[in-house]
């Protein structure tokens, strides 16, 4: 079997790769062998479907992540060691996934590790933002500030989700019927009513013959459509997952318009806060900036902040670095920079510029979340009424001329 691994050398030297065992245990003793220390080993054979959709079912779900970030922050702001702070969850949670990978954790603190180290050996638990913010925590040694700041995040995420969550269901049931009583009208009624319409020798409309021509193509060549859809949609994903696709994407959620005035304020404010907590931590304005880009979940925000990391050790100040690209950094950013840069408090400037762009995601959040249902009721209604009038308006003809006949 392969498995594909994440480890550190000896030298601290980064190393991700795969290598060729009979098992789990065989593939750890072959890296261990090599003076490489584990951080990440899992199968990278194809799972079976039903492995995949078993796993689906124990994911460890949002919710469960509110109520862990949570009571780590309290226990750790209740000056609890880490280690005791992690048992004590690991006895309190009652979701099974999430119960052994606390446990997980807890023993590769003890064998050793740093708990950023702990949490990447969990990458379908713990995201990558997560993990860096711990990580630039352990630098800072403000893990207790850190843990509250991960806890309110997690939660005021998983709140924006319900709320968008609630505001679909209606419209999505709504829709599921729809695209239901039309497949029937396309591949039932239609083609029974087929005859009728030849038989009359009535100018059918427009709509009526896309239909009716829709409804015999689907019936005749349906299998062949549903493979044609599902190979699209496979290049669609691959793409996505590829390095070239991942920056395309990253770079559309910056340039659409509704997209982008949620997508940029809230990187901005994620960039924000972790860089008021390092810099407050008393980490280098340029090392600051670096480990900042590994929070980011965008490969253009990552390379941009990595080279303006560059140019402030070349001297540049900032506000002047960010100030080069406007279309990832709104004018705002480094005016407020340049303030914090000139009164030498950039960590406090960091906080405002977070809590400024955090108010304004969750306006145009919330004002999306408002107008989805109408919208989407206005958009039914219209194809609902193309569809019945493509019914309606031949049988309307059809009695027409046999009155007038």
């Amino acid at each position: 079997m392969k498995y594909k691994y994440q480890a550190k050398s000896k030298t601290g030297e980064m190393q991700v790769g795969f290598v060729d065992a009979i098992d789990k245990d065989s593939a750890a003793n072959i890296l261990a062998s090599h003076d490489l220390f584990i951080l990440y080993l899992e199968s990278a054979d194809k799972r079976r479907w039903y492995e995949g959709l078993a796993s689906y079912f124990e994911r460890v779900k949002r919710k469960d992540m509110v109520i862990f970030t949570r009571q780590l922050a309290v226990l750790l702001e209740a000056r609890l060691p880490l280690n005791t702070a992690l048992k004590t969850l690991h006895d309190q949670t009652n979701q099974p996934t999430l119960k052994e990978t606390v446990y997980q954790i807890s023993e590769d603190i003890d064998a050793g590790l740093a708990f950023s180290q702990a949490l990447e050996r969990h990458p379908a638990v713990f995201s990558n933002f997560f993990i860096s913010m711990v990580r630039s925590s352990e630098v800072t040694g403000n893990l207790n500030e850190v843990a509250g700041f991960l806890a309110d995040y997690t939660e005021k995420e998983d709140l924006l989700v319900t709320k968008a969550r609630s505001a679909m269901i209606y419209p999505a049931i709504v829709i599921g019927l729809f695209v239901v009583v039309s497949i029937i009208l396309i591949t039932v009624v239609f083609p029974q009513l087929k005859p009728v319409f030849e038989q009359s020798g009535a100018e059918l409309p427009f709509l009526t013959k896309l239909l009716i021509n829709s409804g015999d193509i689907a019936g005749r060549w349906w299998p062949a459509i549903a493979l044609i859809v599902g190979i699209f949609f496979i290049i669609i994903v691959d793409y996505v997952k590829s390095p070239e696709g991942r920056a395309f994407w990253d770079e559309l959620k910056t340039r659409l318009p509704i997209v982008s005035k949620v997508h940029v304020p809230v990187t901005i404010t994620r960039f924000s806060n972790a860089a008021a907590i390092l810099l407050k931590g008393g980490v280098p304005l340029a090392q600051s900036i670096e480990i900042v880009s590994q929070t980011i979940d965008n490969v253009l925000y990552q390379d941009i902040l990595r080279e303006v990391a560059e140019e402030i050790r070349q001297g540049v100040p900032l506000s002047e670095a960010i100030s080069k690209y406007p279309d990832y950094f709104p004018p705002l950013v480094p005016q407020m920079l340049v303030v914090g840069e000139s009164t030498g408090q950039l960590d406090k400037m960091f906080m405002r510029i977070a809590v400024f762009y955090n108010r304004e995601a969750d306006n145009v959040i919330n004002n999306i979340v408002d107008l989805i249902q109408p919208i989407l009721m206005i958009g039914i209604g219209v194809m609902v009424a193309f569809l019945f009038a493509a019914v309606l308006l031949p049988i309307y003809k059809l009695t027409a001329t046999f009155g007038s006949s």
